[in-house]
């Protein structure tokens, strides 16, 4: 168990390189693009089409707002993009808005901060898996029946390449990644030469969601497009979380990666808009407003389809963001005492194995209780993450305000502007989906604090007991016995008794009675052997094993001659995983019992076979 870790002091220092053999496993800056901004990416695909669903109730008149509100979504990409620059230079150890928060808001607040983006993470794993298979139920409606099946191995899929590092899975993700930011623009360049659409055989046959005789737009319904449209900007946190995930110079490589998302993301989003507004696109059950701009620039031909094909394949990789920030943030989490200090750990390859298992199976959890659907996750989508941006911001304003480097004033006018950008569009996404799901997050994130300061207040008062920070009393010598559990003589038998003539001062070897016969055979041979240590005999006429056990232990410790009682049970270690079928299991049921019952230390002592 390791004392709580401090965030490090707020310096624009890089930290210090790790070693040419870790960076094997650490991203590049084109790497760090695939593995953390599939979110990003991927919400091209949803971002135009809520701004225009949400537009869609002003009729055609409403449509044509489409445009200036993705700039403005455009500009508060500019502003978090510029924010989360100097985030990343700040707190080069990663955790984004949590360890800006933790520097300069508070504890309680710091919290809040991380409870929104481990909600944000693991519903970005099930929308985006429900979103990538619900593309491909759309193309293959046979497969509609088992859209949950499909979804967890998509998961299990992405869980695996991840649990081969974060490297890896950045290699496995550049290609989806080429592929689809290139078909993108490809809509874009071949559609602003158009003068017409090329086809409209995607949306032909599809009911118009327009409505009709709307003339007039307002302020609410531009404020909700807003707020829906902002949908894309989840993940443009994601690179500063991770910032550890990187090869040296990490700084300079996240700083790269956060400005390659931001341009790419701003120049696909107003593009499509302004294709949108070319083309004169209609929202249409069944069909996404993607989809009809694949159709309108090239065609319904090999291009559309291969657009259709990337775009499902990165929705269903679209949750490797999660896998690549939630585990570095947990562990920061773990390392503060808030988490348990197991998902501080990192396997081979710099992977946080228990972070990525435990996202993988809140996620499955959440997966088979929507049934699949899309539609049923997405209204609780994006809130988390615009709490959080709204406390990085917050957080940002009050360490210009501390530290006052040259520009401070302009920089912390900038995060006062994204601040209130994002605060706003928190509150009008919250008021409008309050009623279709929001309730939950709202009620879900003062619990997942509740929770931090319940493990931060456990692991308090462990650190007391174990006297941490402290100078412990000097060593003493304690009087001890240890209790060896035997059923036969063998060389399991002898290896046990010779590790606990090491460890105290006395030995008892212990066993239980069942049968007569059995126990005068074995103490016949025991006078044979005389290896040294009385073999004391307990009964027992219901054939259990542990209790007995346990009950002669608890009889010595009343008699409180000894100080400490140790209780050695030798066992095998099989050579191979599948023989751990062949074991009896008696030292398992003995170690339970004794746990349970006593306050003897127990010790298992395993022989490799």
């Amino acid at each position: 168990m390791s004392s709580a870790i401090s965030t490090p002091a707020v310096t624009a220092d890089e930290p210090p390189d790790t070693g040419a053999a870790d960076d094997r496993h650490r991203l590049s800056a084109l790497g760090g693009l695939a593995a953390l901004s599939l979110d990003a990416m991927a919400s091209v695909a949803y971002g135009p089409e809520s701004i225009v669903l949400v537009l869609a109730a002003a009729g055609s008149y409403g449509l044509g707002f489409t445009l200036p509100v993705t700039v403005a979504i455009a500009v508060l990409l500019a502003v978090l993009v510029a924010s989360y620059r100097q985030v990343i230079a700040a707190f080069p150890d990663g955790g984004g808005s949590y360890a800006v928060a933790k520097a300069h808001l508070g504890r309680r607040t710091a919290l809040t901060a991380a409870a929104s983006l481990v909600i944000d993470y693991i519903l970005n794993v099930a929308v985006s898996v429900t979103a990538g298979v619900a593309a491909l139920t759309s193309a293959i409606p046979s497969l509609y029946d088992d859209r949950v099946w499909l979804c967890l191995g998509v998961l299990a899929l992405v869980t695996a390449v991840n649990l081969r590092g974060i490297a890896e899975s950045a290699r496995w993700f550049m290609a989806p990644t080429a592929v689809f930011v290139l078909s993108i623009l490809a809509i874009i360049v071949v559609g602003l030469f158009r003068d017409a659409p090329a086809s409209t055989e995607a949306a032909a046959g599809h009911a118009s969601v327009l409505a009709e005789n709307a003339t007039a737009v307002g302020a609410l319904l531009l404020l909700k497009a807003f707020a829906a449209g902002c949908s894309a900007l989840t993940g443009v946190e994601a690179v500063a979380n991770a910032v550890p995930s990187y090869r040296a110079p990490r700084v300079k490589r996240a700083q790269h990666t956060e400005v390659m998302l931001g341009v790419l993301l701003g120049v696909m989003l107003i593009g499509l808009a302004v294709l949108i507004g070319r083309f004169h696109l209609q929202p249409v059950d069944g069909v996404t407003v993607l989809a009809q701009l694949a159709d309108a620039s090239l065609g319904h031909g090999v291009g559309f389809f291969v657009v259709q094909f990337a775009t499902v394949v990165l929705l269903g990789l679209a949750a490797n963001t999660s896998f690549g920030g939630l585990p570095v943030l947990m562990d920061l989490l773990a390392r503060d005492n808030h988490l348990p200090h197991v998902f501080a750990l990192r396997a081979d390859r710099q992977v946080y194995r228990y972070g990525v298992l435990f996202l993988a199976a809140v996620s499955a959890v959440l997966l088979v209780g929507s049934g699949g659907d899309v539609n049923s996750l997405v209204p609780l989508f994006s809130i988390g993450v615009f709490v959080g941006f709204t406390i990085c911001q917050v957080g940002m304003v009050r360490h210009w305000y501390l530290h006052r480097p040259a520009g401070w004033g302009r920089k912390a006018a900038l995060n006062g502007f994204g601040a209130v950008l994002t605060g706003v569009a928190t509150l009008v996404v919250t008021g409008t989906k309050f009623t279709e799901g929001a309730w939950g997050i709202v009620v879900a994130l003062p619990l997942l604090v509740l929770l931090f300061e319940a493990i931060h207040r456990s692991y308090g008062r462990i650190g007391e007991r174990l006297e941490l920070g402290r100078v412990p009393g000097a060593v003493t010598r304690q009087r001890s016995l240890v209790i060896v559990p035997v059923t036969a003589i063998t060389r399991l038998t002898r290896d046990g008794l010779s590790a606990a003539l090491s460890l105290g001062d006395e030995v008892f070897a212990v066993t239980v009675v069942h049968d007569p016969a059995d126990a005068e055979a074995l103490r016949r041979d025991w006078e044979l052997w005389q290896p040294g240590v009385p073999l004391l005999e307990v009964p027992e006429d219901r054939r259990r094993l542990g209790l007995p056990i346990a009950d002669f232990v608890n009889r010595l410790g009343e008699e409180h001659a000894y100080d400490r009682l140790t209780v050695l049970i030798p066992e095998v270690e099989p050579a191979h995983w599948y023989q751990r079928a062949l074991q009896n299991r008696r030292g398992a049921v003995i170690d339970r019992a004794l746990r349970r019952h006593t306050d003897a230390v127990v010790c298992r002592l395993r022989m490799r076979m």
